[in-house]
């Protein structure tokens, strides 16, 4: 396949064939599609180009897949039809006879529902392009090879509480020639080490034929996938292998249990904090940037990313809440079958990424309704009218609750995902942002105690320089003119606000959070902690702070004069000795503590001296320093 691609609108899918562009214009794939208007002026997009012979020998086939494609996606080769995906994330896969070069057209539609955060003016209007987002394989497989390679890992108990695993496999062998042989299927860890298992699976075709064949196999005392800091991310390699073909995949064992206070993981209580993550940018690049700023938890917010994403939160050890592409009041948008639609939508998603360990939440709906798009201000006159728009805000759950039905027993659902007045399942948080104060946050959770269950955001934006605020996708320009509309404040406000909310929620003890986005979605600002290159902003740093595992922090914003608490927050399952140092100007003390195992602990309190101008906390536990900083 070369590397030149055009693309142009389509203009005419009613005939035969593939369908008529009104100009073709070259493009990068894969790649955002700016160039071809605005959301409400597009339709189908089509993408062409040139595809050479791949193979080395005439027992050779050549196969094809288009991965990545943003809604309905169909796929033509030298005018014939090839296949179709109903959803973005599930490649069109086919074999094919090339000549010496065959040309390929790939039709991107937009979806009619279930846009996700991409119908919202949450992101650049380029990421609801219809567009190829992650890249079209072109290979040569043998005469019969395996399709398609599913496993589902999945623990079992026996009767006398002893655990095993089961692997279900699922092989779709295509046979360009007869065949009569049999599969040979090894389960082994990842690592160096362990026991591994192998079968043979017999499968049987006609040439020209396409079969299934299914094995369960049994793993005795599987070793167990864990988060990040609480062991290690044991996974198995599952692969199959028909003469000189071969497909691999691999899998994790865990067990994940959702209460009132948070997860359990294979039975142990985990704290799970962390980002939102938005469209665009590169995946893996983003799971980095959580992680060294002390994440445990990544949601993919009403968008599904690139595999690649799932396989690096997979190594690392970093959770995933993975959510419908759903955003708004979308379930409601006239589409008859809205709710058939979602149950398949859920369904296929468990199966196409339901055996990534990393995945222990999955959501259904994000944003119903937005009841502070103008935002209200402070004091008890804002009180009052956060509390009237919260009661006269009506959304219709039922949807949302029947769609996450559909998603997979073992892996916990929340339905809807919004702010209050929504009756959320997880709360999007947005004081100091569109309403009240930062520091009224613990009003608001002593108010709506349900909030602080689950935390699927928390907002504060800030601008680079010379942007226009009213150019940059997710950023609330009159929220932002109620804080601080200078770009250099608005960073500091952003910090601050962002750092101060999850300390509250630490303290608080909501056991499942994702904060602000990782990254900027457009450059000249945005709602992330990094920007748009990925360049860290100044809320990186005191947000990477806030999430450090054991972390002290204060119990109230400092000022002059005023005594404050100090909390020591642990996040992690052992009790620890600490030590708490504090400074500020010319004053100090020191607290010696033991640190409750996942919960926090009163490490005594401070009072700010007139001469201050910076609070300095440092916890040392368990080996490992944390400083925390506050500016007065």
């Amino acid at each position: 396949m070369t590397d030149e691609w055009s693309g142009g609108r389509v203009i005419d899918r009613e005939r035969d064939g593939p369908p008529a562009v009104e100009s073709w214009q070259p493009v990068s794939v894969p790649d955002r599609r700016p160039e071809f208007g605005d959301a409400g002026e597009r339709g189908p997009i089509a993408y062409k180009t040139t595809i050479e012979e791949p193979r080395s020998s005439d027992d050779e086939r050549a196969w094809l897949a288009v991965r990545g494609g943003y809604g309905r996606t169909t796929v033509w080769l030298d005018g014939e039809r090839r296949g179709e995906s109903a959803f973005g994330f599930v490649p069109v896969r086919f074999t094919f006879d090339p000549g010496q070069s065959s040309e390929l057209i790939v039709v991107c539609e937009p979806p009619d529902a279930f846009t996700g955060i991409r119908g919202t003016d949450e992101v650049p209007s380029s990421l609801s392009t219809p567009s190829i987002r992650w890249g079209v394989d072109v290979e040569s497989r043998p005469a019969a090879f395996i399709r398609r390679l599913e496993t589902r890992p999945r623990l079992q108990h026996r009767d006398d509480d002893s655990t095993y695993g089961v692997l279900d496999i699922e092989l779709e062998v295509d046979a360009g020639v007869a065949i009569d042989d049999a599969i040979r299927l090894t389960v082994r860890p990842n690592e160096r080490g362990g026991s591994a298992t192998m079968e043979r699976v017999p499968v049987t075709a006609a040439a020209g034929e396409r079969t299934t064949v299914s094995r369960t196999v049994e793993l005795r005392d599987p070793s167990l996938w864990w988060p990040r800091g609480y062991g290690h991310q044991h996974r198995y390699s599952v692969r199959a292998k028909l003469g000189d073909d071969a497909a691999e995949r691999l899998v994790g064992f865990r067990r994940v249990e959702r209460d009132d206070e948070g997860l359990l993981v294979n039975g142990q209580r985990v704290r799970a904090r962390g980002f939102t993550r938005l469209p665009g940018g590169d995946p893996v690049d983003d799971v980095t940037r959580a992680l060294e700023a002390n994440a445990t938890l990544i949601r993919a917010r009403a968008h599904v990313p690139d595999p690649a994403f799932h396989a690096a939160c997979d190594e690392a050890g970093l959770l995933v809440w993975q959510d419908l592409p759903a955003s708004g009041p979308e379930f409601a948008a006239g589409v008859a079958d809205v709710v058939e639609r979602g149950r398949e939508l859920a369904a296929t998603l468990a199966e196409e990424y339901g055996s990534h360990p990393s995945i222990v939440l999955y959501g259904a709906q994000d944003e119903p309704a937005a009841p502070f798009d103008a935002p209200v201000g402070s004091g008890i006159t804002g009180r009052l009218a956060v509390r009237y728009r919260a009661w006269r805000t009506s959304v219709e759950r039922q949807p949302a609750e029947e769609i996450a039905e559909a998603f997979p027993d073992d892996t916990p659902v929340v339905p809807v995902t919004g702010p209050v007045g929504t009756d959320p399942d997880g709360a999007h948080l947005s004081t100091g942002w569109e309403y009240l104060e930062a520091s009224d946050l613990p009003w608001l959770l002593e108010t709506y105690p349900s909030l602080v269950e689950v935390v699927g955001g928390l907002d504060a934006g800030s601008l680079v320089a010379d942007a226009d605020p009213a150019g940059v996708p997710g950023l609330n320009e009159d929220a932002l003119a109620r804080h601080e509309t200078d770009p250099e404040a608005s960073r500091i406000y952003q910090a601050r606000t962002l750092k101060r909310g999850i300390e509250t929620l630490r303290r608080e003890g909501c056991g499942i959070f994702a904060t602000a986005p990782i990254r900027d979605v457009a450059q000249g600002g945005g709602m992330g902690v990094t920007a748009a290159d990925g360049e860290p902003k100044p809320a990186y740093e005191p947000v990477s702070d806030a999430l450090e595992p054991v972390q002290a922090v204060l119990d109230e914003p400092p000022a002059s004069g005023r005594a404050i608490g100090i909390t020591v927050c642990n996040d992690t399952p052992a009790v620890l000795e600490a030590t708490v140092e504090w400074a500020a100007g010319e004053e100090s003390g020191e607290e010696t503590l033991l640190a409750d195992a996942l919960g926090t602990s009163d490490a005594g309190a401070l009072t700010v001296p007139a001469d201050a101008d910076v609070v300095e906390l440092t916890v040392v536990a368990d080996d490992r320093a944390a400083t925390n900083r506050y500016r007065l």
